[in-house]
């Protein structure tokens, strides 16, 4: 498998990430013909990964694709990374959105993050957080990084959780 960030600039790394998205766009859009759902794709290139996001006049009418706790949005990812692997050759980092679901969850989870800091600030005391998936684990760690405190992941799939910790000295 060839890395596409080895020797690449970073306009050619923007064109592959376009291109990713591009090609998930085409099986999205497949997708929602088959299912018979209305829905628009919105391509992006965010933090190095592509960027797609199913959108529709009535969210509502997405939710289905979406599934509780968004397990469908974390299934119809994988498939659609799945696809543009296919095409390219190279592994998909592609994130991808439907009816601004993760958007919400990213909000959410950084006010758990928030409070969590809060806590350990607080007591010193590191502080555990519920199981949550990878992409939710990363939301997590950026803002307690960002907050200048320490975390880590422990656990195994589907209970891995988030450890938020002082740091030493502090």
């Amino acid at each position: 498998m060839t890395n596409p960030e080895q020797g690449a600039t970073n306009e050619d790394r923007t064109s592959q990430l376009e291109d990713e998205g591009e090609i998930a766009a085409d099986y999205l859009e497949e997708l929602l013909d088959i299912a018979d759902l209305d829905g628009d794709i919105d391509i992006d290139v965010r933090h190095g990964r592509a960027a797609v996001e199913i959108v529709a006049e009535d969210q509502a009418s997405l939710k289905q694709l979406v599934g509780r706790d968004g397990e469908v949005l974390e299934a119809l990812q994988d498939l659609t990374r799945l696809a543009v692997q296919t095409r390219t050759g190279d592994r998909s980092r592609l994130m991808l959105d439907v009816a601004g679901f993760r958007a919400k969850r990213r909000e959410e989870l950084k006010a758990i993050a928030e409070k969590a800091i809060a806590q350990v600030k607080e007591t010193g005391t590191e502080v555990s957080l519920e199981p949550l998936n990878a992409f939710e684990r990363k939301v997590v760690h950026d803002a307690v990084a960002a907050a200048g405190l320490a975390s880590d992941s422990r656990g195994v799939e589907p209970q891995r959780y988030v450890v938020v910790q002082p740091v030493a000295g502090v």
